[in-house]
C-alpha cells in the first residue's frame, strides 16, 4: 500500500488531487516543496472548526472559556499524539538530516504535518469534509472537555516549565504588525534569558500571536 492509499484508510477521506496530500506531507527539510503553507492554512481551519464545535456545545460558557478549552485541543501536543493514532510518522517525507535523526517521531513535525493535512483536506474538499475529519480524529480529546476543569494557557504552561527548569520568564516582543485596522496580523517573538532560539508565530491579535509563540517555545524545548 502506498503512501496515498494508506492515508486515505486513515483519514477516511479520498483526495482528487493526490499532489495535495504528497505536498501535506512533505517536510520543508526535503526541498522548497513542502508543506509549511498548508500547515498555515491548516492551523486556522483547525482553530475555526473546534470553536465552532465548542460555541455549540458549550453554549453557556464565557469567551475567555471557551478560549482556554480550544488551546487544550490545538495545542502541538495534542495534534503529536493524534499524528501519532493516524501513524503519520510512517509517511511523512523527510530530508536525510531529519531521517537520520528520527524526525519521523518529533513531535513538532508531526503535528506540522497533521495541520497540513487538514489545510490540504479543506483545499481539496472544502469545509465539510475538513469538519468531519477534524471532529472524528479529536474526537476523544473533545469527549474529555469538561467545563469545570482549569485549562491553563500555553503562556501559563511555559512560564510554569521555565520556573520548574531555574529559567526566567518569557518575553514577548512585538516585532511586525501588517494588513489594513479592522483585519491586522500581529507578529510576536517569544525570548527567553539562556536560550539561544527564539520563537516566532502569528497571529489575529496580539495575545493570540503570544499563545502560538509561546506553544512554539513549550515544544522545542520539550524535545530538547
Amino acid at each position: 500500500m502506498d503512501e496515498h492509499e494508506y492515508i486515505y484508510s486513515r483519514v477516511h477521506y479520498r483526495f482528487t488531487d493526490p499532489h495535495l496530500l504528497t505536498r501535506a506531507l512533505t517536510h520543508r527539510s526535503r526541498g522548497a516543496v513542502n508543506y509549511e503553507r498548508l500547515e498555515f492554512l491548516g492551523d486556522s481551519i483547525l482553530g475555526f472548526i473546534i470553536a465552532e464545535w465548542l460555541y455549540y456545545r458549550f453554549p453557556d460558557l464565557t469567551e475567555g472559556k471557551l478560549s482556554r478549552m480550544r488551546a487544550a485541543i490545538v495545542r502541538k501536543d495534542t495534534l503529536a499524539k493524534v499524528a501519532r493514532n493516524l501513524e503519520l510518522g510512517q509517511v511523512v517525507i523527510l530530508g536525510e538530516g531529519e531521517l537520520k535523526s528520527g524526525g519521523h517521531e518529533r513531535n513538532s513535525i508531526l503535528a506540522d504535518a497533521l495541520e497540513a493535512i487538514i489545510g490540504a483536506i479543506f483545499l481539496d474538499g472544502g469545509l465539510g469534509p475538513c469538519k468531519d475529519f477534524v471532529v472524528d480524529v479529536f474526537g476523544p480529546d473533545l469527549d474529555k472537555l469538561r467545563p469545570d476543569t482549569a485549562y491553563k494557557d500555553a503562556k501559563s504552561q511555559l512560564q510554569e516549565y521555565l520556573q520548574k527548569h531555574g529559567l526566567t520568564v518569557p518575553n514577548y516582543l512585538i516585532v511586525n504588525v501588517s494588513g489594513e485596522p479592522h483585519c491586522q496580523v500581529f507578529e510576536v517573538e517569544c525570548r527567553i534569558e539562556g536560550i539561544q532560539q527564539t520563537f516566532t508565530a502569528t497571529g489575529a491579535s496580539r495575545r493570540n500571536a503570544e499563545q502560538s509563540a509561546a506553544e512554539k517555545a513549550i515544544l522545542a524545548l520539550s524535545e530538547q
